[in-house]
């Protein structure tokens, strides 16, 4: 029962979160952030929210000083949406998703390219013997 609350818990408080951001906050530095995932303690005491930034290294330092600067202001506001006794800390972490996905996608690439490659040695490629080395079972008719 716990994890069923603590997995409705993360995603209203991923929601609040992103409303809030969608609606803008005061802070010039904040970029294109995306919220990805919340996960929360089982205590419900701690919340940690991945985000992404959309941009280059600067709009991502940026982004996470602002985000680290309104912290307070969005748990007050979460605080006030959810409605529970005691609301959690925020901690806002990058996610890595996008660098992984991008290695991913270079080791896809790569293995593709390394397909191709033996594709076109084995177009090539003649057998070592016979073209079936399996022993085939005896007719009988033909001993006789």
């Amino acid at each position: 029962m716990s994890n069923e609350r603590q997995a409705r818990l993360a995603d209203r408080i991923r929601v609040l979160i992103a409303e809030r951001l969608e609606k803008g906050l005061r802070d010039p530095r904040l970029g294109f952030v995306t919220i990805t995932d919340v996960r929360v303690t089982g205590d419900l005491q701690h919340a940690s929210v991945f985000y992404t930034v959309y941009g280059d290294d600067t709009a991502r330092e940026d982004s996470a000083a602002a985000l680290k600067a309104a912290t307070g202001m969005l748990r007050s506001e979460v605080g006030k949406q959810l409605g529970i006794r005691l609301t959690p800390s925020l901690e806002f972490i990058p996610d890595a998703l996008p660098d992984s996905a991008g290695h991913i996608a270079d080791l896809l690439r790569e293995a593709q390219e390394r397909d191709a490659a033996v594709a076109g040695l084995a177009a090539g490629a003649a057998f070592a013997g016979d073209a079936d080395p399996y022993v085939k079972p005896r007719d009988e008719s033909a001993d006789d």
